[in-house]
């Protein structure tokens, strides 16, 4: 009786500490990634402030409040940055920016295919559900997807999407897949429900699940 009191006890404690744990991790990399950013600056005003006043640079050389200060300059020029962007002059300044990284092939291709991998997302696609379920990584397996873009497959005529499918709990990171159009399950789900649903690894969720084409009801003899 006591065994078993201890396994129920031990297994409750396991079941409260994953979810603070996966929550932990996911925070733990977004931050470290924020203040990664701004911890080259810091270095260089500490290295300044080393010049003049060692002892001080020093006491604030430590890792948790090198931390905690990139991670509050990232915070703010973030902030900074969209509060300019919004203005029509930040806009232009945008604009100009732009033209000028389009004149440099190998860094257009990557900040222009991110810039338009974040417009896509940010908006709904045209007669087409952002959020889709795919057969991955075999027929009968689902998995979240985001619909980046439909193109038309030469010959064939088909429909081809393609399909953006990020990895649990980290969606950074993940694979792409072109689908045909008429293989997609479409959802009612928005962003934010299929980012909780991927982040939290399926623990958090809709209360249903939209069936494969091939099962619904009306697609039936």
């Amino acid at each position: 009786m006591r065994q078993l009191r201890v396994k129920r006890y031990l297994l409750t404690g396991l079941l409260t500490f994953i979810p603070l744990w996966v929550t932990w991790l996911v925070f733990k990399f977004v931050l470290g990634m924020l203040a990664g950013i701004g911890a080259p600056l810091v270095g260089a005003m500490i290295g300044a402030l080393s010049l003049i006043a060692p002892n001080a640079a020093a006491a604030l050389k430590t890792e948790w409040l090198v931390f905690i200060v990139a991670l509050l300059i990232t915070l703010a020029s973030l902030y900074l940055l969209g509060f300019i962007a919004n203005r029509v002059i930040g806009q232009r300044f945008i604009h100009a920016f732009d033209r000028v990284l389009a004149r440099i092939p190998l860094v257009q291709t990557i900040y222009g295919g991110t810039k338009k991998l974040m417009a896509v997302l940010q908006n709904k696609p045209s007669g087409m559900q952002r959020v889709v379920l795919i057969d991955f990584p075999r027929r009968g397996m689902k998995v979240v997807g985001f619909v980046t873009r439909v193109m038309v497959e030469e010959g064939s005529g088909r429909e081809m999407a393609a399909v953006y499918i990020p990895t649990t709990p980290n969606p950074t990171g993940g694979y792409l897949e072109l689908v045909p159009v008429d293989e997609l399950t479409p959802t009612d789900w928005t962003m934010d429900q299929a980012m909780a649903f991927i982040i939290s690894g399926g623990a958090v969720a809709p209360d249903t699940l939209p069936a494969s084409p091939a099962r619904l009801p009306s697609d039936r003899p």
